[in-house]
C-alpha cells in the first residue's frame, strides 16, 4: 500500500472517531448530561462487565485500577457509580450503576443506534457486507495489538 493510501485511511480513521466523540458529546450536553465521554465510557464498562468489580472494570477499559479509582471517585461524586465492598473478601470492590447513570446509558445507546441507522441508510446490501467486514478486520487488529 502505497504512503498516500496510508495518510488517507489514516485521516478517516482519526476524524470519524474525533467526529462520534464530539458530536456523542454534544448530544449528552444537549439533553443536560454533565459528564465527559470518558465518564460515559466508564458507566458502559461497568454495565457490560459480567462481574463488574474494580479490577474486572479496569481490564475492560485497559486502564490501571489506580487510573479507574479516580474516574470512579469522581461518578460517585457526582451520583452515578455506588462502591460496595465484597462480602467474602472485603480487598474486592463491586460498582453498581445508579438509575441517573442508566438513564444517561440509555441516552447513549440511542446516539449509536441513530449512528448504526445513518450509516447504513445510504448503503446498499453488498456495501452493508463489505463495510461490516472491512470494521470487523480493522476491530480485529486493534484486539491483537493491544
Amino acid at each position: 500500500m502505497a504512503n498516500k493510501e496510508k495518510n488517507l485511511i489514516n485521516e478517516l480513521l482519526v476524524e470519524v472517531f474525533n467526529n462520534i466523540l464530539t458530536i456523542e458529546e454534544k448530544e449528552l450536553r444537549d439533553l443536560g448530561v454533565e459528564l465527559s465521554m470518558s465518564e460515559v465510557h466508564v458507566l458502559e464498562a461497568i454495565r457490560n462487565a459480567e462481574h463488574p468489580t474494580m479490577t474486572n472494570v479496569a481490564k475492560k477499559l485497559r486502564v490501571t485500577v489506580g487510573t479507574l479509582t479516580t474516574s470512579v471517585g469522581t461518578l460517585v461524586k457526582k451520583g452515578f457509580v455506588k462502591r460496595k465492598k465484597g462480602v467474602e473478601d472485603k480487598r474486592v470492590v463491586f460498582l453498581h450503576l445508579t438509575d441517573e447513570a442508566l438513564n444517561v446509558l440509555k441516552i447513549h445507546d440511542n446516539f449509536h443506534d441513530k449512528m448504526i441507522d445513518a450509516v447504513f441508510e445510504d448503503l446498499n446490501l453488498g456495501e452493508d457486507e463489505v463495510l461490516i467486514k472491512s470494521l470487523q478486520n480493522v476491530s480485529e487488529y486493534f484486539k491483537k495489538y493491544y
